[in-house]
Parts: C-alpha cells; structure tokens; sequence
C-alpha cells in the first residue's frame, strides 16, 4: 500500500524523517520497498499569471508569453501548449530550476529568434501524469504569485510503499499504519471521527435489506442518500487518492475510495434510479446470495461475467447488481446524472470472497481486503463517516439506513493469558544483559508495548501472568498466547535480542538418498544430457490422473501419470525454436489413481535424438539419424558412472512402458513395437528404453530416429545404496601380457546377448577378463532362425604370464555351457 506521509501526520505525530520510518516499519515486520520522495520534483517551479499572450512571428505553434511570478518584473516565455492564454494561473519553472522527473534544467534560451526565460509547465513534467494535452491551469480563489507550487499540488509529500504480511489486515488502512507507527514511536494518536449522521426518515421509496447467505454475510447495512450532486472531487481529496495510486472519478466514488484507504473498509454506491428501472419497482430490496446457474451481469470494467456457483451477488429484487467484495456493476453505477444513492457497507466472509473472485480472474482492492479480513467493528463507524463525507462534498439528506446481520456474536472482544516466563523463555536474553541491565524483559516493559498496541492489560490471581484483551480491530490475527509474545518482540526490536545457538550443534551433511540421487544427476550430466524441470500439472486426459479438486487453468488441471510426454514436447519445442535437438532427462514424480487409491512414485526420464555428429561436410551437410546402439551407449554410460550393471532384454509386452505399477501403458501409441527394450536391475524391472513409434515422430515432425527412456528411481536409489555400492573400488592394473581367444558360432535369433556373455563369465572364472561381441552376421551361410555371433574373451592374471594349459581348460568350460544352455552350433 502506498502511504502519503503528509496523510499520516494527521493521523499520528511523526517528527523522524522519511529515511528513518521506513527503517522502524521494515524492522517491525512492514517492508517499505520504496521511498517515493516528490518535494524534488517541482523545486524552483513558482505560481505564474499569464498577462499577455501574441503568437509567435516565426512558428505558428508557439506563443510569446508575458508572465508575472511576482517579482516585479514579467519574464517573456515562449510556449507551445495549445491551452496557452491570457489572464490564468500556470506553473512557472524558472532559470535555475531543476525539473528531476525529465532531467532538465532550466536555462535563459531562444526559441526560434525569441529570448525565453523560463518554462510554464504541464502536470507531466513535474511527475504528476504520464502524458498531457497542455499546460497545467490553476482553479484558486486568492493567488500568491510567486508561491512555492508544491503545496497546492501535493508535491510536498513523500510516499513510502508498504507491504505487510497477509495476517495483516490492518495494516491495508491509514488508520492502521497510524496505529502502528504509534506504538512504534510512542507519538500521539488522531483517529478521526465520524460525527453521527442524521437520517430524516422523511418520504421516500422504500429500501429493505434481506440477507439469505448468513455465512457469506453477516452484516450490510445500507444507506438511501437524495439530492446529491455529482462533481469533481476538492483539490485534497484528489491528491490523496493519487498519491495512494487511485484514480479519482467523481465525489460520490472518490469518497467510497478514500474510506477503502483510510478505514481499509470497502464501499460501494448505486445510482437508486438506476436500481428502480433496472428492477421494474419503487421499492428496492437489496439482497445477498449465490448465483444461480445459467446467470450473468456486466461488471464496471464493461466485461459480461458468466456466474459460477460460488459467485456472491449482491441483487436487488433478486436481480444481480454487483459481485459482493469484488466489483459493482454496470448497469447502476454511478454516473454524471445520479441524484440519488444508495450506499452499501458490509462485511463479507473472506474464504467466500477468495473462491468468487478467482472463479472470475478478477481482483480488486475490495477483494483484496475482504480475502485478508476487514475490521468488522469499525464497519459503522467507516459506514457513517461515508455518508458525512458524501454529504459535505455532494450534498443531499440521508433518508433510510437498514441494517441486517446474522444475529451471531458481533462482540469481536477476545481475552488472553500472557506468561511473562514464557515470554522470555521463547524470545531469550536482550543484549543490553551484556552491559549489566535486566537480562530479560521486565513485566513493566511488556506491559507498555501491549497497551500500546491497543490491548487492555491487567494482573490476575496468578504470578506472573496477564490478562490480555485483543482491541478489536486486531481480533482477526491476536488469537493465541504466541501472537503476543510475538507482538512484545517486534514492538522491542527483534534486533535487541541477543543471538543463541542450540546447545548441540554438528556439522550439517545430506541423507543417503538425497546423495545418491545427486549421484544419479551427476551420472545423466556426465553422459551429456541436460537436466531439464517439467510442471507436474497437465491436463485431463486419462481415467487414472488425480484430477485438482481446484486447479487453477484448464492446463493445469491434473497431475501427471508419465514423464515423456513433457520431455517430447521440449524436444519438439528447440527443434521448432532451431535450437537443435534437445538431448536431455528429468528426474521427478508421477502420480496415478489405483482403484480409489491415489499414488505416487519417483522417476528418472529423458529422450535422446538427432544427428550426433559435430561437422556434416562428410555427409554433404545432410542429417545422420541417431542409432539405437549409440543412444544406448548413452545411456549404458550413465549407468556405467554409476557402477551399475544393466540388463537389457527384449520388451516382452508384460511390463508397462512406465516403470511404476499403475502407470499409463502407452506402448501401442508412443513406442516402436520392435525397437523397445525392458531394462532390468539384479532382477528387478528398472524401466524402459525405445525407439519413438514412427506416428507420433510423422506427428510431431521429428528426427528419423528419436529414443527415449524412463526408470523407476526407487529401484536405482535401492541399487547405489547397497554396501558394496556405497564405496567405488578399485584395483591395480595387471603388469602382465593378456591371452585372448575368439570363439563363433550359430545361435537362436530369441536368445538375448547379454545373458550369453553372463554365462561365458560365470564358466570361465576370474581368469577371464572382459568379453566382447565383435561381429554378428545374418543372411546366406546362416540357418534359418538363427544368427552367426563371434566373441573375444581376453584372460588375465594379476601374478604371471597364463600358458596354454591354463586357458584352454576355461575356454572349454565356456564351450560347454553354450551349447549345453543355448543349444548353439560352434563354429570355431
């Protein structure tokens, strides 16, 4: 909220300078995000009278003005503002004058042959508007020429923008940052006061308030006001509702505005003419409900609102005239030709208010308030001097003022206990303890800042303790014993409690998991992917997505149940954008529906595509797709920085393409048939890794060859956080020559080469050092059914030179096992 100080120091006494408030509010839990500082902006700039106006002799658009700024001697300005004439009062920046919002000084010149000592300025170049037509004139009724301008224009003021926290209510009102600062500096208070307002009671229409949502509204009162005349606002009026960012419209609206400044108190005025003709009757009833089904209404910002049910209306004769705590509208605003009124004040619940004005995307500075919670007990007081002031400025008689409630308890009075152990107890030791004061806060002192916010303190029977009485217009946010403490403790300077550290204390450190799965981010970077960040809301698509009860858009309306349809998106996304393929993974949650069950579970995902190669003049600048071998060297990699050991066997249809049970098994649509392969841990299913099915590449105009892969991080995170796991290990080179022996043969097309290998490993022992595929042929020579695989084993000793005799008995053993297991025709 901006805060003109010059509004607040007729409020409460402030002497310290601006600089130095907003240090005392920041540290008192109100952050001031800026000081807008506007006494600089017209310095120099004087009350001028135009004597004389003649156009210029050498420009058609510019005027030779004879000006009198009260010293004696006219200044010849030359101006070019069209409104430019004799005998009015204008803002004179004279030579000398420095204009800050436009960085100019002023200095003696000639415009087009004619000498001009000065400039006669409009409101946009002192600050006070963005754009203007012409040359500001002044309305004043006993002129000093030569007088500082800023006072009459409100340029002798200094606007601090705060923010206060959401449980502060109060502070979205002069009134109650006056009350703050108060308590804060100790100066003296002025709440203004609101005279009682007669109501004639004399012939009129009738006017009768009815309330059928109690829980939305628990009070409205409403005021029948004849015989105003509608006008511009007073000069003062106008300048305060600038200075807080309002824009003024007329007296009647500019009132209800500045009570919503002052009070913090929403307002809002119907033309009563207007509500009789909108409603075919004399006689108005003003009610409170939730839309029906099917309505809507235009509001004051001219858009037609189709109603929702959580819509609050404010209706007359059941029709809808207004969305209650958030905006009027326009079919009985208030307008050039209004003569009578009827003033609405009340108080709206807050969860209600929140739910209508997000349903429509629409907030206002009422909606705003009614969300955070209006002070219910300053209501009439707001209400009536509302009226006073609408009386003043617009004339007119109050006729009829209603009033409906809920009956509920309208007391807003709240008692309390404040242990004076606790207190020190949760804030600790003051510093002042240092230099031989109190260590802890004296009662006499907790006692004062209380009773400066406004609370009634008293001893009871217990020692120790106080009774505490909430004022009532902080009743929403002091409701437990921890609230005062709190209170005691920015009222007395956070800053002035001494800094403690536990007890015991150690060095912080990350859990197991939460390095592991640094690891496993570490690992994908490695294999040169990019970590990528997805939202886990999408839209509704499938019947096992956990729908928002809520949500906020339509795009964000369920939680995801697979992570590769935002990756695939961002992969289209660079290629369109021609950033090139996108090779990257994501590690994060998904969440699906079992039955009534909703669950959820963490998963690693990524995609991987495009030409792979850095320089293309070997392929006459052509795209080389991406192989599945080398997108699972990739992958394989990753795994490999890990010390894992992967196995990657033929998708067999029984897994689902998201690893998680329960997931969305898109294999028909997302996957290639033949080029999906189930990956698979120490026997635990860990994912999938696959080729794009060619729809869905056709679809999205993607590279020929795009692949993609998703695991279950649970599966990952159990593996890496095994014992033998926990520490890489490692081992000394063998200084000795190694013996490698090649072995080929014909073996069955279904049998896997991963589990070959595994075998040959195990059969030989732990003098075979790695085994290798080297070649793999299929076509003429070859039986049906079957493929020709060759293999390098190489064998190896840490402590001699192997012979013959010690390879020959393995490489047999090796023999042995492929044709006992796999029924393979050897070949060599």
């Amino acid at each position: 909220m901006r805060i003109s100080l010059k509004w607040l120091r007729e409020l409460v006494d402030v002497a310290i300078s601006p600089e130095e408030l907003a240090e005392t509010l920041t540290m008192a839990g109100f952050e001031v995000e800026e000081i807008e500082d506007r006494r600089p902006w017209a310095s120099g700039v004087v009350l001028g009278k135009i004597i004389a106006c003649e156009q210029h002799p050498n420009a058609d658009k510019l005027r030779v003005c004879q000006v009198d700024v009260g010293s004696g001697e006219a200044l010849n300005i030359v101006c070019g503002a069209p409104n430019a004439r004799a005998d009015i009062y204008v803002p004179v920046a004279v030579v000398g004058t420095y204009l800050s919002t436009i960085d100019l000084k002023i200095k003696p010149a000639k415009l087009r042959g004619v000498p001009s000592e000065g400039m006669i300025c409009s409101l946009a170049e002192l600050g006070l508007s963005k754009e203007s037509a012409g040359i500001h004139i002044f309305e004043l009724e006993n002129p000093e020429l030569g007088s500082d301008i800023r006072p009459i224009l409100g340029l002798d003021d200094v606007i601090l923008d705060l923010t206060a926290t959401a449980n502060r209510a109060d502070a979205l009102s002069m009134v109650g940052v006056a009350r703050e600062v108060a308590a804060l500096t100790g100066a003296s208070l002025r709440i203004p006061e609101a005279n009682g307002v007669a109501i004639e009671g004399k012939e009129s229409p009738a006017l009768a308030v009815e309330i059928s949502e109690s829980q939305g509204c628990p009070i409205y009162i409403g005021t029948a006001i004849e015989g105003v005349k509608i006008a511009a606002s007073p000069a003062w009026l106008q300048q305060r509702l600038q200075a807080a960012g309002v824009r003024p419209i007329n007296n009647v609206v500019d009132v209800t505005n500045y009570i919503l400044l002052e009070w913090g108190q929403p307002l809002h005025a119907f033309d009563r003419d207007r509500l009789q003709s909108f409603t075919g009757t004399q006689d108005i009833s003003i009610g409170v409900r939730f839309a029906k089904t099917g309505e809507s209404f235009k509001t004051l910002d001219g858009q037609n609102r189709n109603l929702q049910a959580q819509n609050l209306l404010i209706t007359a004769s059941d029709k809808p005239v207004a969305l209650a705590g958030v905006m009027g509208g326009e079919d009985t605003e208030v307008h050039e030709g209004t003569q009578n009124l009827v003033l609405e004040a009340a108080i709206f619940d807050q969860a209600t208010i929140r739910r209508s004005a997000r349903a429509q995307g629409l907030r206002s500075e009422a909606s705003i308030r009614y969300e955070r919670g209006v002070n219910q007990a300053a209501l009439t007081t707001a209400c009536n001097r509302a009226v006073a002031l609408i009386l003043e400025l617009a004339g007119g008689t109050a006729t009829v003022q209603k009033t409906a409630s809920s009956g509920e308890d309208l007391s807003f009075s709240r008692s309390l206990e404040l242990r004076l152990d606790r207190v020190n107890l949760v804030l600790g030791q003051l510093k002042r303890g240092q230099t031989g004061g109190s260590k802890y806060l004296e009662p006499e002192e907790v006692k004062n800042i209380l009773t400066a916010l406004g609370c009634e303190v008293v001893p009871t029977e217990k020692e120790r303790v106080f009774g505490i009485t909430v004022p009532p217009y902080r009743y929403r946010d002091l409701e437990r014993e921890i609230d005062l403490i709190e209170e005691v403790a920015r009222l007395h300077g956070y800053d002035n409690f001494c800094d403690t550290l536990p007890s015991k204390t150690e060095p912080g450190y990350l859990s197991a998991e939460y390095a592991a799965i640094r690891n496993v981010r570490s690992a994908f970077r490695a294999a040169g992917l990019t970590e990528l960040m997805h939202y886990s809301l999408v839209k509704t698509e499938g019947d096992n997505q956990v729908v928002l009860a809520n949500p906020l858009f339509v795009e964000y309306s369920a939680l995801r149940t697979e992570m590769l349809s935002g990756l695939i998106d961002a992969f289209q996304y660079n290629l369109e954008q021609g950033n090139g393929a996108l090779n990257g993974f994501e590690v994060g949650r998904i969440f699906w529906k079992d039955g009534d069950a909703m669950k959820e579970a963490d998963a690693v995902a990524g995609i991987i595509g495009g030409d792979p190669t850095v320089w293309k003049w070997q392929q006459s600048g052509r795209d080389r797709p991406l192989t599945w071998f080398e997108a699972k060297g990739i992958l394989e990699s990753a795994f490999q920085e890990l010390g894992l050991s992967v196995e990657y066997r033929q998708d067999d249809g029984k897994q689902d393409v998201y690893p998680i049970s329960g997931g969305q098994d898109a294999r028909p649509t997302r996957l290639h048939p033949g080029r999906t392969a189930a990956l698979s841990l120490n026997g635990k299913h860990l994912g999938v890794f696959g080729q794009l099915h060619p729809q869905l590449q056709q679809q999205k105009d993607l590279p020929e060859q795009v692949y993609v892969f998703q695991l279950d991080l649970a599966v990952l995170l159990g593996e890496l956080g095994l014992t033998n796991n926990l520490t890489r290990k490692f081992a000394g080179y063998s200084s000795f020559p190694a013996s490698d022996r090649d072995i080929a043969f014909f073996a069955p097309i279904e049998v896997p080469v991963a589990e070959m290998q595994s075998a040959m490993k195990k059969a030989a022992g732990s003098l075979l050092d790695s085994v290798e595929l080297f070649d793999e042929y299929r076509g003429d020579n070859v039986p049906a059914g079957q493929r020709s695989l060759a293999f390098r084993l190489v064998y190896r000793a840490g402590d001699r030179t192997l012979s013959e005799t010690d390879v020959e008995p393995a490489q047999q053993k090796v023999r042995d096992v492929l044709v006992e297991k796999f029924g393979v025709s050897l070949r060599s």
